[in-house]
């Protein structure tokens, strides 16, 4: 196993934990994150703190289940998984692919490609 994959894997282990400065420890400080169908993009550590904290915010638990995970020869690290928020007493599960980027150890580009309708169905209170 690579160091950025172990990088990655531990990055994926601090949303288990919820643990938000745990999370932004990984990040460089001039870090872009980008959710695809979500505008708009998050650029620095600051912003990135903003955006994480809605979805740590909001769940009780989070369970991040990596399917899939590969780095490609300039050291992406991309993965498959299925994100789960614990909302009250009901699951929110998210198809997500991910793009990461590292350097020094760092991520310094994180992409995120899911469907935000399918996340926006299942929140409580969401319309059948």
């Amino acid at each position: 196993m690579s160091k950025n994959t172990e990088i990655i894997d531990a990055f994926v282990a601090a949303w288990g934990r919820r643990d938000l400065q745990g999370i932004l420890d990984y990040f460089t400080d001039d870090a872009l994150y980008i959710n695809i169908p979500m505008d708009p993009p998050n650029e620095g550590k600051e912003a990135i703190q903003k955006a994480l904290e809605g979805f740590i915010g909001m769940a009780n638990e989070i369970e991040f289940v990596v399917h899939h995970q590969g780095e490609t020869p300039d050291g992406r690290v991309l993965n498959e998984r299925t994100d789960r928020f614990k909302i009250g007493d009901s699951w929110v599960e998210l198809p997500v692919m991910e793009i990461f980027e590292l350097r020094g150890e760092k991520i310094c580009g994180w992409r995120d490609y899911f469907d935000v309708g399918m996340f926006q169905s299942q929140m409580p209170g969401a319309e059948s």
